[in-house]
């Protein structure tokens, strides 16, 4: 080991003993299967800790947790590296090694200044927690078993969870499309009404607004074991139906319509009667595009649809994208975006629509005749 390389492991050491480590980098190691490494301090259950995060080159990483600063795997690590940033509050110092072993400090000064400045570092919390709309103590989150009976949201539950606050962060954003007093919604194919009870949680417990909301699905028992729940929750607002949404009368138009990976074509039923019952937004998240992977005929797109993977996420792509343009042509405003992180499910495309009394006829004209154009394109 070379004078430099023990100086700055010495820094390293000091820059702990201080508080002023912010964090560690150390990269181009000669174990290429390991792409960088990463030592922070961090905070845990009341103590201060190490984590020690290894990116490995196949796109997986590890994590190891440490009482105190891992001398050994830190010394370890530097030899084994060309460079290494370690990062303080007033700055980094940068560690390189040649091929040859000769090494360098840049800016050793930095250090000493953190030290002397008495400038600590922030350190952060080893489980840091998102600002959720939802804090997993809702009652209803407990009778659905997404949480357990302290609150805590149960492992196989968690990405439910997420994607559920996430939707309820879409829905914040369509508030100005919504009225500000009473709120008419529907959620469509609703299925178990996961979705359903958070958003009337939300409108009637957080926005304190008055909620009429009626949840449709064909499954008899499903409507018959959430309409339970709502009873014992005092969800008087909420309503349950075991009906065809296709044939569904409303007293008032919907002013928020909702699905939530209904299957397949049953999200075009959903857009289709969305708009049939004259919802003013929509928001709409889709699930298994099988239809237009079986039916499309389009031999300029050829070299794609040969190969079965790429035919299916293609066609996922066109037909949400064709989703958007009929509504468009419906005279709403759209967008898609993307729900939760594709890690939690493939299926995280978030369909949102709103609707647009300031479209012109002329370009809702334009919308109908460039989603035929489509259509026939497409060869549906």
């Amino acid at each position: 080991m070379s004078e430099k390389t023990s100086e700055f492991l010495d820094m390293i050491e000091s820059a702990s003993d201080s508080s002023v480590l912010r964090k560690l980098v150390v990269s181009r190691l000669s174990d290429k299967s390991i792409k960088k490494a990463v030592l922070e301090p961090k905070h845990h259950q009341g103590r201060l800790i190490y984590t020690l995060e290894l990116y490995k080159s196949d796109g997986k990483k590890t994590q190891k947790n440490y009482d105190a600063l891992p001398k050994d795997s830190t010394k370890e690590l530097i030899c084994d590296c060309m460079q290494a940033n370690l990062l303080l509050p007033s700055g980094e110092c940068e560690y390189r090694a040649s091929k040859k072993g000769n090494a360098t400090i840049i800016g050793a000064a930095k250090l000493t200044q953190a030290i002397s400045s008495m400038h600590k570092t922030e350190i952060k919390e080893l489980n840091h927690k998102k600002n959720y709309i939802l804090d997993g103590n809702e009652e209803f989150l407990y009778h659905l078993d997404i949480t357990d009976k302290n609150g805590r949201i149960k492992d196989k539950r968690q990405a439910k969870f997420r994607q559920i606050c996430r939707f309820l962060e879409y829905i914040r954003d369509m508030l100005p499309h919504l009225p500000k007093d009473k709120v008419v919604i529907y959620d469509l194919c609703c299925g178990k009404s996961y979705l359903s009870f958070a958003v009337y949680h939300y409108f009637k417990y957080i926005l304190c607004r008055e909620v009429e909301m009626l949840c449709v699905d064909l499954k008899a028992d499903v409507m018959q074991f959430c309409s339970d729940i709502a009873g014992k929750l005092g969800y008087d607002g909420m309503h349950f139906s075991c009906a065809d949404i296709t044939k569904l009368e409303p007293i008032s138009a919907p002013d928020l319509v909702l699905s939530l990976h209904a299957c397949d074509t049953a999200t075009d039923l959903v857009l289709e009667n969305a708009v049939r019952l004259g919802a003013g937004v929509i928001l709409s998240t889709p699930c298994c595009h099988r239809d237009l992977s079986r039916n499309i005929k389009c031999d300029a797109l050829g070299f794609a649809t040969r190969y079965s993977i790429l035919r299916s996420k293609l066609c996922d792509a066109l037909t949400d994208s064709l989703r958007l343009v009929c509504l468009e042509k419906e005279g709403y405003s759209v967008d898609a975006c993307e729900l939760v992180d594709p890690e939690d499910t493939p299926k995280n495309v978030i369909l949102r629509a709103w609707k647009n009394e300031k479209i012109s006829k002329s370009a809702i004209e334009k919308k109908a005749r460039e989603y035929e154009e489509i259509r026939s394109f497409l060869g549906i």
